[in-house]
C-alpha cells in the first residue's frame, strides 16, 4: 500500500510538472504555427484553437496567417526608350507554405528581405522592357479627348464659338497595348513563382506612382508651355484681330461725324454768309455812304498794320484819310 502511494505522489508530481511546463498552446485566429522538435518540424497549424506540443523539447513558431504589405523604396529605372522614371510599387502577400517558409526565411523579417530582391529585380526588368507610356497610362482614352478653353468673356456668341475652335487641343498620344495595369500583372506573374520557392503567395503587385526624373520633367514642362503658348497665341491673334475691327470701326465712325460736322458747318456757314449779304445789303441801302466809310475804315484797321511803309497815298483807296467827306483832299 505504502508503496502504491508513492508511484501515486511521483505520478502526480510530473503530472504537475507536465501541465507547468505548457503541452498547450494557443493559435489565435489570423495566425499560423511551425512545430518543431530539436530543429526538425513535426507539425504545421493553420487553424485556430487549442494545440498540443511536447514540453522541453518542441518549439512553436508563430506566423501571421493574414495578407501582409510590401511597401519597395522607390527605383529609378530606365524605359525601353531610355527615358528614366522613378517607379513606387506596393505588393500583398501572404505565407502559403508555413514549412517551406522557416526552412528557407525563418522570420517576416526574412521573408521581406526575400520580397525586396525578388520584386525589385522584377520591377526593374517589366519597367525597362516597356515603354514610357506604357508605364504612365492605363487606357487610350486620353486620344478620344478634346480639350476647349472655357471661354467666359466674350459677349458675342459668334466670336466665343470662334475663339473656342482657335484654343481647342486635341489629345493625340501613342496608343497603349499593355498599360500600367498591365505592366503590375506580369510584375505579378514574374514573380510569384520566385516568392513560392520561399512558401511566399503574392495577391498582388501594384505600381503605386511614378514620377519623371529631372531631366524628363524638363522635357514635359517644355511641351506643356509650348502647348499653352500656342493657346497664347491663339488669344492674341484674335486680339489682333478684335483690335483692327475695331479700330476700323471707329475709323468709320469718325469720318461719318466728320462728314456730317463739316457738312452742318458749310449749311450754317452759308446761311450765316446769306443773312450777312443781307444785313450788308439793307445797310448799305439805308446809308449807302456810310456803309462805303465803314466798309473802308474796316479795310485800313485790317490791312495798314501790315504795310512797312507807303510810297504814296495817291489812290482812291486812302481817300478818307485826307477828307471826312470822302472827297480828294490833300494828299501825302
Amino acid at each position: 500500500m505504502k508503496k502504491l502511494l508513492t508511484i501515486l505522489i511521483i505520478i502526480a508530481v510530473f503530472a504537475v510538472l507536465f501541465f507547468i511546463s505548457g503541452p498547450f498552446y494557443i493559435l489565435n485566429e489570423g495566425e499560423i504555427s511551425v512545430v518543431t522538435r530539436f530543429g526538425r518540424i513535426t507539425a504545421t497549424e493553420t487553424e485556430a484553437g487549442l494545440k498540443f506540443r511536447m514540453p522541453f523539447i518542441d518549439t512553436v513558431t508563430k506566423y501571421p496567417g493574414t495578407l501582409l504589405s510590401w511597401d519597395g523604396d522607390a527605383q529609378r529605372i530606365p524605359t525601353k526608350e531610355n527615358q528614366f522614371i522613378w517607379v513606387d510599387a506596393t505588393a500583398r502577400w501572404r505565407i502559403s507554405d508555413p514549412s517551406m517558409f522557416y526552412q528557407t526565411v525563418k522570420t517576416v523579417e526574412g521573408g521581406i528581405a526575400r520580397l525586396n530582391d525578388v520584386l525589385d529585380s522584377t520591377i526593374r526588368t517589366v519597367i525597362s522592357e516597356n515603354y514610357l507610356n506604357e508605364a504612365v497610362r492605363s487606357t487610350n482614352r486620353i486620344n478620344s479627348m478634346i480639350y476647349a478653353e472655357n471661354i467666359e468673356n466674350v459677349d458675342n456668341p459668334e466670336d466665343r464659338e470662334t475663339l473656342r475652335s482657335l484654343t481647342e487641343t486635341v489629345m493625340q498620344q501613342e496608343d497603349i497595348t499593355i498599360g500600367r495595369d498591365g505592366l503590375s500583372d506580369m510584375m505579378l506573374k514574374a514573380a510569384d513563382p520566385l516568392t513560392r520557392r520561399y512558401g511566399i503567395e503574392l495577391e498582388d503587385v501594384i505600381i503605386r506612382q511614378i514620377r519623371y526624373s529631372d531631366d524628363l520633367t524638363t522635357s514635359v514642362y517644355t511641351r506643356m508651355i509650348k502647348e499653352r503658348g500656342q493657346i497664347a497665341e491663339a488669344y492674341r491673334s484674335y486680339g489682333r484681330g478684335q483690335l483692327l475691327s475695331w479700330q476700323g470701326e471707329t475709323e468709320n465712325d469718325k469720318r461719318s461725324i466728320l462728314s456730317a460736322a463739316y457738312a452742318e458747318a458749310e449749311k450754317i456757314k452759308g446761311e450765316a454768309d446769306s443773312q450777312a449779304s443781307r444785313i450788308y445789303s439793307e445797310a448799305y441801302s439805308a446809308d449807302p455812304e456810310f456803309f462805303r466809310l465803314w466798309t473802308t475804315l474796316e479795310s485800313y484797321r485790317r490791312t495798314l498794320p501790315t504795310i512797312d511803309k507807303t510810297l504814296s497815298t495817291d489812290m482812291d483807296y486812302f481817300m478818307y484819310l485826307y477828307s471826312p467827306d470822302g472827297n480828294e483832299g490833300t494828299q501825302h
